[in-house]
């Protein structure tokens, strides 16, 4: 199996694929479900299923471009899980917060993540017990800084939430903001959500929306490494592969530690 320095390389190749993509320019078409791709996003998910071929013979991996094509494997006990650049939508428009993704799933459990952002250097890793972010050079997808230790932080005097820059401005978000008492809501894109409770800038996560689990078993795996985790709206744990060809997660809320997630069970009933 890989190591996680493997897998934080592999994500750092995928973010040189984009970012030479979107210096040399790029079109952006819309697949059948109205969500945008780009060649960065096809380039990416090469790269890495590439790499996890060569350090994983055998182990299948679930990729968002893949799945789109059809290539949908038999995800057994261990799979990969990977969305290549997570934020296309901003990525097309010329923002900057996308990432890449990518996760190792064990039996239904996300054990070892990788998000790396490729347009701002923010690098999150994780696996059981040991999650740690460092900054890296825009320019050679490299890093800048050594691996640092992060841990999720612990109850706070008022709850901090982070939510999805579109998605997150609803009604739902609004009321389970109330129900907590949470202070005023922060506004971010991609997967760096979960690095921001994971690294303890904020305790709780709320995504009331579907998205897939390819967007989320990164950030899963980072999240329970730094003493956090992931529930789905009806309080059962967030597992991943466990409906044959439907990786469809239909909401959940990510938390920082067992007193933020009671906070999450209380404010869903």
């Amino acid at each position: 199996m890989p190591k996680l320095e493997d897998l934080i390389e592999l994500a750092l190749a995928a973010g040189r694929e984009i970012m030479a993509v979107r210096a040399a320019g790029f079109d952006t078409q819309t697949k059948l479900d109205g969500s945008p791709v780009t060649l960065a996003d096809q380039r990416a998910e090469a790269v890495i299923e590439s790499g996890l071929a060569k350090l994983a013979p055998g182990v299948p991996m679930i990729g968002e471009e893949a799945v789109e094509d059809g290539r949908i494997p038999e995800c057994g006990a261990r799979f990969f899980c990977v969305d290549p650049l997570d934020g296309t939508r901003g990525f097309a428009k010329g923002g900057d917060e996308f990432t890449v993704n990518i996760a190792l799933i064990e039996h239904g459990e996300a054990i070892m993540g990788v998000i790396y952002a490729p347009a701002t250097g923010e690098l999150y890793a994780g696996d059981p017990g040991h999650a740690v972010k460092a900054q890296c050079d825009i320019a050679t997808a490299t890093l800048a800084t050594p691996l640092t230790p992060i841990q999720a932080a612990p109850r706070p005097a008022q709850w901090r939430l982070v939510a999805s820059e579109l998605s997150g401005r609803n009604p739902e978000t609004e009321d389970f903001r109330t129900s907590v008492n949470a202070g005023a809501l922060v506004h971010a894109s991609s997967s760096i959500k979960f690095c921001r409770v994971a690294e303890g800038a904020a305790d709780l996560y709320p995504r009331f929306g579907n998205v897939s689990e390819w967007d989320a078993a990164a950030g899963h795996a980072i999240l329970s490494a730094a003493g956090g985790g992931i529930i789905r709206l009806d309080g059962s744990p967030l597992r991943y592969g466990t409906n044959p060809g439907d990786f469809l997660v239909r909401g959940f809320v990510a938390y920082s530690n067992e007193d933020a997630k009671a906070a999450a069970l209380k404010a869903l009933r």
